[in-house]
């Protein structure tokens, strides 16, 4: 099973070696979508966790307990069609490849299963087509 989580950690947690312990403790595969922690400062982590349910909900409860704020992402990417140009920027930054342009018709495509929800489309669309559903 898989889960796609965000980590807010306090400052004082910043330096826990989170996705190792992950791994070794609870049989958890950790993919980084997105990172955002520095030295003394409080620090965001997107992830996508991998592993059997049990131990999915062992290791979130686990990090709960260790003062890091878990949300789980429900969010999804939504592209208004009326307004997309399909002039494909947002291809160039998707990072799993689930915007791409159609090689026959040049029309954007959007595959909502490879999406990861990073977000890196939304500021580099010029007319603003993209954005969450929250």
């Amino acid at each position: 099973m898989k889960k796609r989580v965000t980590l807010t950690f306090p400052q004082r947690s910043i330096q826990m070696p989170v996705t190792y312990r992950l791994a070794k403790d609870f049989n958890v595969a950790a993919n980084i979508i997105r990172a955002q922690v520095a030295p003394n400062q409080v620090g965001k982590l997107v992830l996508e966790l991998s592993g059997d349910i049990d131990q999915l909900e062992a290791a979130i409860d686990w990090m709960r307990s260790q003062n890091i704020g878990v949300s789980l992402a429900s969010r999804e990417i939504l592209i208004d069609e009326d307004i997309c140009v399909d002039c494909g920027l947002c291809t160039g930054v998707c990072p799993t490849e689930a915007l791409t342009l159609d090689r026959e018709s040049f029309k954007l495509s959007f595959a909502r299963s490879r999406c990861i929800v990073c977000e890196q489309c939304i500021p580099t669309c010029p007319v603003q087509a993209i954005s969450t559903n929250l």
